[in-house]
């Protein structure tokens, strides 16, 4: 026979509502996702499809001896606008997060996604090129690939631990990167020069160059920039009258402005560095 103490009756809650009030009561709201978050789990899934399309659309024709060329293009071409897509998600979570409010799980998500579309994705892309191309050299292109992902990896990590005055990046941005390397092989090079290119551009992205943030009307010009990007692919896959010709040239555009900004922003630096020597000898004359 049980007895039971009525003062301790009324107290008595089953141990699993117990858990379930302590394991609610324990959520903070800062890791429920919020706008922005939504903005960056669709980066992430941008840069998803676009090894999706890389892989069924490039890669297994070319392996399995049914290569349709206009197929191809398609689908070369919808990766590139997905990872162009996935840079306009990432723009715009950070206005959103700066507007709003933005989770604890912000900046994590942001890393992770950005691994995902700036670093597989780009580095994916290199990859299947060197497989499908005529003149490339396999091994010698997976060398590329996996360079291009450690830097975006460096890169993030080193975005996390570093703290740098309000405006600008150290290194090149991931998703700026990332298109970079895309535009380098959508030139069509000799493999050589392409390769030197894809190395040169990681090297930028874990170099200590400073870029500025996209913001304001810089943000705008960007916008632009990848929606005319994503309008030229567009006009490419469907073989549109110099469609081609005007890829290419975005394509070359894009390249020299991803080795001009390094020299501006250099020349940038050394005048800086100048006028405050000029200041600290007029300073101490007598």
């Amino acid at each position: 026979m049980t007895v039971i103490d009525p003062d301790t009756q009324a107290s008595w809650v089953p141990e699993a509502e117990v858990d379930d009030v302590d394991e609610t009561d324990d959520m903070p709201l800062s890791t429920r996702l919020s706008i922005a978050d939504t903005l960056t789990l669709g980066n992430a899934t941008c840069g998803f499809l676009a090894v999706y399309f890389t892989t069924t659309g490039v890669l297994i024709p070319h392996l399995t001896g049914s290569e349709d060329g206009g197929m191809t293009r398609h689908s070369a071409a919808s990766a590139v606008m997905l990872m162009l897509l996935a840079s306009v998600f990432d723009l715009f979570d950070g206005l959103v997060a700066r507007k709003l409010r933005s989770s604890a799980m912000g900046a994590e998500l942001d890393n992770l996604s950005d691994l995902i579309s700036f670093g597989l994705a780009p580095a994916y892309f290199v990859l299947v090129w060197g497989m499908v191309s005529d003149g490339a050299h396999q091994r010698v292109s997976a060398v590329a690939a996996i360079v291009v992902l450690l830097a975006v990896v460096l890169r993030l990590a080193r975005f996390s631990c570093v703290t740098l005055r309000d405006g600008v990046f150290q290194g090149m941005p991931s998703p700026f990167g990332a298109l970079t390397v895309v535009s380098v092989v959508l030139l069509g090079l000799p493999f050589v020069p392409t390769l030197l290119a894809i190395i040169g551009v990681a090297w930028l992205m874990v170099s200590r160059v400073e870029y500025p943030k996209p913001r304001g009307r810089l943000a705008v010009a960007m916008l632009g920039w990848i929606v005319t990007s994503m309008a030229l692919l567009a006009a490419w896959a469907f073989e549109a009258p110099g469609g081609e010709l005007l890829l290419q040239s975005a394509c070359a555009l894009q390249v020299v402005m991803g080795a001009v900004i390094p020299l501006f922003a250099t020349a940038r630096r050394v005048n800086a560095f100048r006028d405050n020597r000029r200041e600290a000898r007029a300073a101490e004359a007598p």
